[in-house]
């Protein structure tokens, strides 16, 4: 069995912008969730336009609540919003038409 750390474990906070990206290696305490992590690492405060409220959040490419509690070396992804509805467009690139509603 592995041995718990009592002082913290080490996560990552990143985010993908269009001409770059952030990310930040933290070490937090045991039972910090997603969004005790992003706050800690000061992503809100560098790039102000983020909405936890808005902005779907993950780890390791899988969408997870902000409750989620973070586990060693886990990273935490803060994704920007779509600009396309990917099924639109799809048929847009596929050449096909919008399905009538």
């Amino acid at each position: 069995m592995a041995e718990v750390s009592t002082h913290g474990i080490p996560v990552q906070v990143c985010h993908a912008l269009p001409d770059g990206s952030f990310l930040r290696a933290l070490t937090v305490p045991v039972g910090t969730t997603i969004e005790q992590a992003v706050a800690h690492s000061g992503l809100l405060q560098e790039i102000p336009g983020i909405d936890l409220a808005v902005n779907m959040v993950g780890i390791y490419g899988k969408k997870k609540p902000l409750d989620t509690v973070l586990r060693e070396h886990d990273r935490v992804e803060v994704y920007r919003p779509l600009q396309a509805d990917p099924k639109e467009a799809r048929r847009r690139r596929a050449g096909g038409k919008p399905a009538k509603g």
